[in-house]
Order: structure tokens, then C-alpha cells, then sequence
């Protein structure tokens, strides 16, 4: 076997390989009715878990550039009820400005990837890398006053992502 041959060989498995890393953060990677070490087994250990109620979520953030935070909610008899990818434009509707909390945002979309606190307004931002559409990528910021409720949502390009070649952004 030549080289070239042994060298396309292995490109094509690391690909196929990393294909299949990325099909088990999908949502066809685990199904309802799974219990919790079942659903641990499939994805690995969660990177937070949350309580809600009766309820209980693990969360599985897929980090900055994988612009992805799935959720596996767990019912009160440790079945899994559902698994999804929360950082959409649907969840974050979700958010009621003057209204939700920071334990409230945690159970929703998750843990954020990036916080700032800006002194001049006295608003804590979470920041949520994510792919708006399936197309866009985005970030949005959710700001909290300082009683930890929710004072704006703030959505728009991701700077990490230069698309214009200025800055210091990652591209493409």
C-alpha cells in the first residue's frame, strides 16, 4: 500500500470517526423512556445538572465552537422524558424579560459560555455561541440586573466567527 493510499486510509476513518462523535450529540442518540445511566452511558457525564420540580435535567454543553447545549429531562421515576438542543431562537423566546431568573435561564438553555460584568449599566451578561437557523452564526446575551433577573436579550453575529477578515475572529 502506498502512502498517499495509507494517508487517504486514515483521513476517511478520522472523518467517519468524527462524524460519528457528532451523531451522539444529536437527538436520534438517545430515546424517551431511557433511564439516566443508560442515557450517561450513551453521551458521557453531563457537564451541569438542574433540578426542576419533580424533574431533573442534564445538561451537555458541546462547547464554544460546537454551538450546542442539549438537555436530557429527566421525570420524577428516572425516565428520560426528552433530549434536545436548546439554543434556538424557540427557547430563547422563552425568557421573560423582567420576569425570569438566572435559575430559570440555567434550566432552560444552560450554563453560559462566556460571562462579562459591564460597571456603566450594572448588568451581568451570559453569552450563548450558537448556530441561529441552522445558518447564522450567533451569540446571544442575556443581561441580569443584580438581583439576578433578566433586564434584556441581545442577539447578533458572533464575533468569533470574522466573516469579513477584520478583527481577530476565528473565520472561516
Amino acid at each position: 500500500m502506498s502512502g498517499k493510499t495509507r494517508y487517504q486510509l486514515v483521513t476517511i476513518a478520522a472523518l467517519l470517526s468524527g462524524l460519528s462523535a457528532c451523531q451522539n450529540w444529536g437527538t436520534g442518540a438517545v430515546q424517551p423512556g431511557q433511564t439516566e445511566a443508560d442515557v450517561i452511558a450513551r453521551l458521557g457525564q453531563p457537564t451541569h445538572i438542574y433540578s426542576n420540580g419533580d424533574e431533573h435535567l442534564l445538561e451537555y454543553m458541546r462547547g464554544r465552537m460546537g454551538q450546542a447545549t442539549h438537555m436530557a429531562n429527566f421525570g420524577a421515576n428516572g425516565k428520560l422524558i426528552s433530549y434536545q438542543q436548546v439554543l434556538t431562537m424557540e427557547t430563547f423566546s422563552k425568557i421573560n424579560i423582567g420576569v425570569s431568573d438566572k435559575q430559570t435561564v440555567l434550566r432552560l438553555i444552560g450554563a453560559p459560555s462566556l460571562t462579562n460584568f459591564y460597571s456603566r449599566t450594572g448588568l451581568e451578561a451570559w453569552s450563548y455561541p450558537f448556530k441561529q437557523d441552522g445558518a447564522w452564526d450567533s451569540l446571544m446575551a442575556v443581561y441580569f440586573d443584580s438581583n439576578g433577573i433578566v433586564r434584556k436579550l441581545e442577539n447578533g453575529p458572533d464575533p468569533a466567527f470574522d466573516h469579513e477578515g477584520r478583527g481577530h475572529g476565528r473565520g472561516r
